[in-house]
């Protein structure tokens, strides 16, 4: 493994002491000091926090030699921009086939939705979901089903299952589009994302309740990305007509008022 010295380099970039660095991550000097010179290996929480402090993905983090970078990947990696946003590396998606071979869409339960951040490539978590078929959806392309909280995307309602489909490279997310974001820090959430990777290497993330402000998450606290399709709810959305629609009604109720009083003065 290359952590040792990626750690080294990185450190020295941020012109930082190791004491500095092991504070800012709640570390004994001693323990980052040997985590660089290669005495010891970091565990999976420690490689976590070094991923996080640093920006920098753990597989490369752990597998490159960063001796070797150039300077535009080190020019990156100083503006925090330094992400495989393109899903150069295949990300690590598990799914569950029927007796056919054909993809099963797996649902979320509510109550299985905390534990999808450890659990969404572990066979052992997926196999115990409930499982179902769209015959209309793309059998090219990969469908999860993930429930709703809260008041946020209205006319969803909490209670709700988004169906979407899996985004493998998320720069082909056009801005605007509403998806499932599986992040770090919150788990699922689904919101209008706009996509602002090419400047700053992040998606900000909208409710369509105005009353939720909108707010950046970088792309390395992202797991997966998924691209609404549609939805099944326990409620029938409001019907809100406009001006035209309105008018119309009003005009239709009047002609068919005239058409009965003169059917009645013709009786």
């Amino acid at each position: 493994m290359e952590i040792g010295n990626n750690l080294k380099l990185l450190r020295k970039r941020l012109k930082k002491s190791q004491e500095e660095v092991a504070q800012e991550l709640n570390l004994t000097r001693s323990s980052y000091s040997g985590y660089e010179n290669g005495v010891a290996q970091p565990n999976l929480e420690s490689l976590v926090a070094f991923s996080e402090y640093y920006k920098v993905p753990i597989d490369d983090l752990v597998k490159k030699d960063f001796e070797s970078f150039s300077d535009s990947e080190w020019e990156r990696i100083d503006k925090g921009l330094y992400a495989d946003v393109k899903g150069q590396k295949l990300r690590v998606l598990t799914s569950l086939v029927d007796q056919n071979e054909e993809e099963l869409i797996e649902m979320i339960p509510m109550k299985a939705s905390a534990g999808y951040t450890s659990g969404y490539a572990d066979p052992d978590y997926l196999k115990v979901l409930p499982t179902f078929h769209l015959p209309f959806l793309s059998k090219n392309k990969k469908y999860r089903s993930f429930p709703i909280k809260g008041d946020s995307m209205p006319p969803v309602v909490e209670g709700s299952y988004v169906v979407a489909e899996y985004i493998q490279n998320w720069m082909t997310i056009r801005s605007g589009t509403p998806c499932i974001v599986i992040t770090k820090d919150e788990g699922i959430v689904f919101k209008v994302v706009h996509n602002l990777l090419d400047t700053s290497q992040s998606f900000q993330l909208c409710s369509t309740n105005t009353f939720y402000k909108p707010y950046i998450v970088h792309a390395n606290n992202i797991i997966e990305m998924w691209k609404f399709v549609n939805y099944i709810s326990p409620e029938l959305p409001e019907v809100r007509m406009d001006d035209n629609d309105l008018s119309k009604s009003i005009q239709e109720l009047q002609k068919e008022i005239h058409e009965l009083k003169v059917a009645i003065n013709r009786s």
